[in-house]
């Protein structure tokens, strides 16, 4: 059976494709969110006495993406030497979870910014603790501990010995089973459930923006930030989240039936890069919708001018 799992594995094997797509995904990843995000923090911060709940949100969300991205490099050397893990097993683990940490903290708190929006528009009168920026961080923190506590499995799986090479990264064919299981939960939970939320929420708002701009023939300034929260956020899980777990449910299945198909793997492959690439499109959000956001960089400029 182990031979079997052998040959299976070295014949269905991609590593030269990986070895060329993920440094060079990684690598336009780390260099656009490292900067978007290291800007976006630092606006944040400049303007946390003016906090809000849709701030609080978007601080931890950059965070969640920071988090990510200071790991891309390990990432990025893995696959430039052959994929083989120099780094050691601990640093192993971590690479593997903050992937997933960041994939499931940014869907839930992309998922509550969509609440918020969501009272604000339909119900601006109703649920105002929800609102406060108390209740933000309290969510905030529950969201954290819920993600930090569903991805801890992976901190479990280490480096391990593959063809004279420390493998990384990689799931076990050995586990297959469990990751079927661990797939069809996560899947349901971390990302079913959360966009149609966020489906109910966005039709639901855009019915009220209609009506309303219907009866006064002209969008405010706050039906377009709705519109642009709709918009970018639907992108993104429609862009980033969606293939990628449309396409690794399709994979394990295929994978239980010892079912080799490299294109398939090839196209999880690029999805698994446009999953991390959300930490790209979440500084769309900042700028469009975050309150304060822009009046922050405007008076950065203009203090910049003045100075010069």
């Amino acid at each position: 059976m182990e031979d079997n799992k052998s040959i299976f594995n070295t014949n269905c094997s991609i590593d030269g494709f990986k070895q060329v797509v993920y440094p060079a995904g990684y690598t336009i990843i780390l260099v656009i969110g490292l900067i978007e995000n290291g800007f976006s923090c630092y606006i944040f911060m400049k303007s946390y006495s003016q906090k809000s709940s849709v701030n609080v949100f978007m601080l931890n969300l950059v965070i969640s993406d920071l988090m990510f991205i200071i790991t891309l490099p390990f990432r990025i050397a893995y696959f430039l030497m052959q994929s083989d893990w120099k780094m050691g097993s601990v640093l192993c683990r971590i690479a593997s979870y903050t992937l997933y940490v960041n994939l499931y903290g940014s869907i839930y708190f992309l998922t509550a910014l969509s609440i918020i929006r969501y009272v604000a528009v339909v119900h601006p009168y109703k649920l105002l603790k929800l609102n406060s920026v108390s209740s933000a961080q309290w969510i905030c923190t529950g969201i954290w501990i819920f993600v930090l506590l569903a991805s801890s499995p992976l901190l479990l799986n280490g480096t391990r010995e593959v063809n004279g090479r420390r493998s990384c990264l990689e799931p076990v064919q050995k586990t297959s089973e469990k990751l079927m299981i661990m797939n069809n939960i996560v899947i349901v939970v971390g990302f079913i459930i959360p966009f149609c939320i966020i489906c109910v929420c966005y039709v639901s708002v855009f019915i009220t923006l209609m009506k309303a701009n219907a009866k006064k023939n002209k969008m405010r300034a706050s039906s377009k930030k709705a519109m642009a929260m709709i918009i970018i956020t639907m992108s993104i899980f429609l862009i980033c989240f969606l293939p990628y777990h449309i396409l690794r449910t399709i994979f394990l299945i295929k994978r239980n039936q010892s079912m080799c198909n490299k294109v398939l793997h090839k196209v999880l492959v690029m999805t698994q890069c446009l999953a991390a690439a959300n930490t790209c499109f979440d500084p769309l959000l900042y700028y469009f919708v975050g309150e304060h956001f822009r009046e922050q960089i405007k008076r950065r400029e203009s203090t910049r001018i003045n100075e010069n």
